[in-house]
């Protein structure tokens, strides 16, 4: 059973709502003592994600995703920060490839578990369309934009419709522009939980 606040953290409603992120995760966490700020930030990129994919998949039909992956990895990307919790607060990448060893631990299988450490490594010449929206949500989640990811993520937009660049580029932006404007709610959502599971809510 997870913890009262990582319990809090993986349910509580917000306005505008998040979804619970997706089986089994809600069980690893609770498994790995998971800090309810970790498990506050995944829903919110996991939400990103689900928002943006969404939009693909609607909106450029000729591009094959592998949506459940994508959902997966954006709901597990950061789990090595259990293992590396300073990084919950603090910048580094320790947990990058940490992430990814414990999740081939826990059976996941490597296709899955390699999100753990391409969501920061975007610019790897191997990152797939996948990467590349997991990348993206943990950026825009916090209304952040990045725009050589962007750019990278664009190019396969554009190839799949057979449309310039541009063209393909002015509804992701659109996108991402709608997605960052509501940051400040998942920002406060976030920071409400403590990195310690012992201390409160704030």
């Amino acid at each position: 059973m997870p913890s009262t606040l990582l319990a809090h953290a993986l349910t509580t409603p917000i306005d505008p709502p998040l979804r619970p992120l997706p089986d089994p995760v809600p069980d690893l966490l609770a498994t790995l003592g998971a800090a309810p700020r970790l498990a506050a930030h995944l829903r919110a990129v996991h939400d990103v994600a689900y928002e943006l994919t969404t939009w693909v998949a609607n909106h450029f039909t000729t591009l094959e995703i592998d949506r459940e992956a994508v959902l997966f990895g954006a709901a597990i990307h950061d789990i090595g920060k259990v293992l590396h919790p300073a990084e919950l607060t603090g910048p580094g990448s320790a947990h990058e490839p940490a992430g990814r060893a414990l999740l081939l631990a826990h059976g996941f299988p490597p296709r899955l578990a390699r999100f753990a450490y391409t969501h920061a490594n975007w610019t790897d010449p191997a990152a797939t369309v996948e990467d590349l929206l997991v990348s993206t949500a943990d950026k825009v989640w916090k209304g952040k934009r990045v725009p050589d990811l962007e750019d990278l993520l664009t190019a396969h937009l554009a190839r799949a419709a057979g449309t310039e660049h541009w063209e393909a580029f002015l509804p992701l932006d659109d996108t991402l522009t709608t997605l960052a404007d509501t940051a400040e709610s998942r920002l406060s959502f976030q920071s409400a939980y403590p990195v310690t599971p012992g201390d409160p809510i704030r």
